[in-house]
């Protein structure tokens, strides 16, 4: 896992795709973190990205480097609505207290379940991992 989460942080930005009916959307996003073993993401639950999610949890994240290694993760989004999680994403990324606080009712933590995270290089070389 900390493969992953330094490989998204290193890119400083990766996409989230979800879907509304059939049509897919994609999304930047910059914020990961490790916590209870899960590979965890930050949300307004006033966004579309949200809604989105809770209608149909499954997602995929995109990232590239500039060396063309690229990093696919696929799974489930489940919600930990918890107070300590939220609080521990605020201090992994101090930015995002411009924007949130633990107890403002907006801010969503999320994390992949039953995922895979695909690691391809431009010679076609692939590895998998399960989280």
């Amino acid at each position: 896992m900390e493969e992953i989460i330094k490989f998204l942080q290193e890119q400083k930005v990766f996409f989230l795709a979800t879907t509304e009916g059939d049509q897919p959307r994609l999304r930047p996003m910059g914020f990961v973190m490790k916590y209870k073993d899960r590979l965890c993401f930050g949300t307004n639950n006033r966004k579309e990205m949200y809604k989105q999610m809770k209608a149909n949890p499954k997602v995929e994240i995109c990232a590239c480097s500039p060396e063309g290694q690229t990093l696919r993760l696929s799974g489930t989004a489940a919600f930990d609505t918890s107070r300590e999680a939220k609080e521990r994403a605020l201090e992994a990324a101090p930015m995002l207290k411009g924007m949130y606080s633990a107890d403002d009712g907006i801010f969503e933590i999320f994390y992949l379940e039953r995922g895979t995270a695909v690691f391809s290089d431009m010679q076609g070389g692939k590895r998998e991992i399960r989280l």
